[in-house]
């Protein structure tokens, strides 16, 4: 009797000393590395949070960012009610699992079940063992403590979200969601989360992909487990149980594949690339660049960019008809490929002559064959139209004309200014530029013409377009609301193509030397699309025109994502007057009289003051208590017309010093036409 308390005595004493063992055991052990836990696939979202595409790992593993909230309440309650019922009552260790798997052990004389926790299944995952022995188990239950302790139960969950492995290399939750039923997990239905709670614990054994009769009876074993449970109803059960199950993987989201890729390689270390991308309006507009590539011909593409006009954001970006397709090059970025524009730029020549006070909508020109020094253009369909207005020669995008106002202008002077609002123009050589880059004599990229014409719907001022929310850096003032707006109203009355349903788009088209690019931008309210379509090796399509290929996939591409039809409103100061009421050095540009004619004394029209970007301080003069600017002119022809910002401000008069009311503070364009429509302009900043 003595012999057996002595032996029951020292068996309690040794019972009680195990968590005392035990404890010593897991303060011995190291930290976990929970940071090395961290590491995920690289993902880029659009403007909600979207996936659009995802990048696998280094290693080649798929583990894309989920926490429990991403996922249907659905599967984590049949995970939990599988796998480890007791989750929220137990410390990382159930002590009921722990005693059937030892007392398995004993009688066996081998591990027949782990008595797993979630907690220890995520030990496991964290360091991961070959081997299944006592050691092994007892650091896992060390380890799910020390995750208890550090990052409780939520973080548990995340981390088993994140890391389980559902074959091949498809690791998480996510991952596994999207590989094997193409949708994010929070959309899954009964079988479908069903099947994923079985995955895990054979993963190459249960791959649907691989062996769908074993992933069938996987998934049978847990919805039978809900049935003893009476977790869900017979008749949900049922249904689960007809359920197919997916016999071959997915191909993983890949929307706006080439800036995603850009965005990825800029910065290498993001986990998570934000953009202000729109996945719905990227889905429809890859699907119309592909359908109408493929309609028009082999090797064509077709490129789309969508601006959100306001803010100069990025809504949708194709880079091409289709990324995989090699016969058309699909994997080059075609939005930010350098091509002639063609007509395209003919609106920024229009623009700055409004502006500058040497034409006006309603203007004459001529449009007739003549040379510009050894330049002798013609217009795209060899014939002539006489004397027309301006804006008709926009709308009919009439070469000569156009070619008359760059003249006025000046070459540089038009691409200096494209320059400064933001656009990266490539010229043929270093040479000055001559007359024909107003008819498509230089290279530029989808991204710059859309924005520049972004910056027209916005009433002038010019800002980047970018792909990233956040604060946007200042506008660019390239011309003023009133000339931007007598452009837009010139481009809605333009003729639009058959598909345009009476639609209302101030568009225009473009289509380069040789039939090698064809474009079409246009804005409403809210939105500005550009279109390209060609070949990417920049081969010659004979027919090939802004007009017939790009004109109606730039109308389907503003009834796909909601049309707003029309422009701003007109500013009060737009002269809107007929060719009769217009100033008469406003009538006609007369052909038969240089623009840089001498005056009767042989000097040319010059504003001598204030100079050419001067920086000049407001209410330095006044009149009758109000700031004034003073202007002095010589040479020129009098009478002059003076403008301020393309309005004009006195109209025939002769005196040379004047003096003009701001606008306000900040940049300000003063030009002045004598008699013989001669001209001459500076800008000056007002402080």
């Amino acid at each position: 009797m003595r012999r057996a308390m002595k032996a029951l005595a020292l068996g309690v004493a040794g019972l009680a000393a195990l968590p005392l063992a035990f404890a010593l055991y897991a303060a011995s052990l190291p930290r976990l590395d929970l940071e090395a836990l961290k590491e995920r696939s690289a993902i880029v979202v659009d403007r909600e949070g979207r996936l659009l595409r995802p990048f696998v790992m280094g290693d080649g593993r798929w583990r894309m960012p989920v926490t429990a909230k991403d996922v249907d309440p659905r599967y984590l309650a049949m995970l939990i009610e599988y796998e480890d019922r007791r989750f929220y009552r137990h410390p990382g260790i159930d002590p009921l699992a722990a005693a059937r798997a030892g007392l398995q052990w004993l009688t066996n004389g081998r591990i027949v079940s782990g008595g797993s926790t979630l907690s220890m299944q995520v030990a496991r995952l964290a360091e991961p063992r070959e081997t299944r022995s006592l050691g092994a188990k007892l650091r896992q239950m060390a380890r799910a403590l020390e995750l208890e302790w550090r990052i409780g139960k939520a973080g548990i969950l995340d981390l088993y979200l994140s890391l389980a492995p559902f074959g091949g290399n498809i690791e998480g939750m996510r991952a596994a969601s999207l590989a094997y039923f193409g949708k994010e997990p929070a959309r899954l239905s009964m079988a479908e989360a069903a099947l994923l709670v079985a995955i895990p614990q054979a993963p190459e054994a249960r791959r649907p992909d691989r062996n769908a009769a074993r992933a069938l009876l996987a998934r049978a074993r847990v919805l039978e487990r809900l049935r003893a449970s009476g977790a869900l109803p017979e008749a949900e059960l049922a249904r689960g149980e007809a359920e197919p199950i997916p016999e071959a993987r997915k191909p993983f989201p890949h929307l706006a594949a080439h800036r995603a890729e850009a965005l990825a390689a800029a910065d290498s270390k993001a986990r998570r690339i934000e953009t202000s991308l729109d996945r719905d309006w990227q889905m429809v507009l890859e699907r119309l660049a592909r359908e109408r590539a493929e309609a028009l011909g082999p090797k064509l593409s077709v490129a789309i960019v969508v601006v959100e006009t306001r803010t100069g954001l990025i809504r949708a970006s194709v880079g091409g008809a289709d990324y995989f397709d090699a016969t058309r090059t699909g994997g080059m970025d075609l939005t930010r490929a350098v091509r002639s524009p063609g007509s395209a730029l003919k609106p920024f020549i229009y623009a700055l002559a409004f502006e500058n006070g040497i034409a006006h909508p309603e203007t004459m020109l001529e449009d007739r064959p003549h040379r510009f020094g050894t330049y002798a253009p013609d217009n795209f369909d060899y014939t002539f139209q006489g004397m027309v207005s301006a804006r008709q020669a926009l709308q009919l995008s009439l070469n000569l004309p156009a070619v008359d106002l760059l003249q006025l202008i000046g070459a540089q002077r038009f691409l200096s200014r494209l320059k400064e609002a933001g656009a990266a123009i490539e010229t043929p050589d270093s040479s000055a530029p001559g007359l024909a880059i107003g008819l498509g004599g230089l290279g530029i990229t989808l991204d710059d013409l859309t924005m520049l014409y972004a910056g027209l719907a916005r009433g002038g001022a010019m800002l980047p377009s970018r792909l990233k929310p956040g604060e946007s850096p200042p506008p660019v003032r390239f011309i003023g609301p009133v000339p931007a707006w007598y452009i837009g109203d010139i481009l809605l009355g333009a003729p639009p193509p058959d598909n345009a349903a009476g639609a209302k788009i101030a568009f225009k088209t473009g289509t380069s030397f040789g039939f090698r690019d064809a474009w079409a931008i246009g804005y409403d309210r809210k939105h500005t699309i550009g279109v390209w379509v060609g070949r990417a090796d920049n081969a010659a399509v004979p027919g090939l025109l802004g007009r017939k290929a790009a004109a109606p996939i730039l109308f389907d591409a503003f009834a796909r994502i909601g049309l707003d039809g029309g422009t701003a409103p007109r500013p009060r100061e737009a002269l809107v007057a007929s060719n009769a009421n217009l100033p008469p050095p406003l009538r006609h540009i007369r052909q038969d009289v240089p623009k840089t004619a001498l005056s009767m004394q042989k000097q040319a029209l010059q504003i001598a003051f204030p100079p050419d970007g001067a920086a000049i301080e407001a209410g330095t003069a006044e009149q009758d208590g109000r700031p004034m600017l003073v202007v002095k002119i010589t040479g020129g022809s009098p009478p002059f017309t003076y403008l301020v910002n393309g309005l004009p401000i006195r109209q025939r008069i002769a005196r040379r010093e004047i003096g003009l009311p701001p606008e306000g503070l900040g940049f300000a364009d003063i030009s002045v036409i004598d008699a013989t429509g001669a001209t001459d302009q500076v800008r000056v900043r007002l402080q």
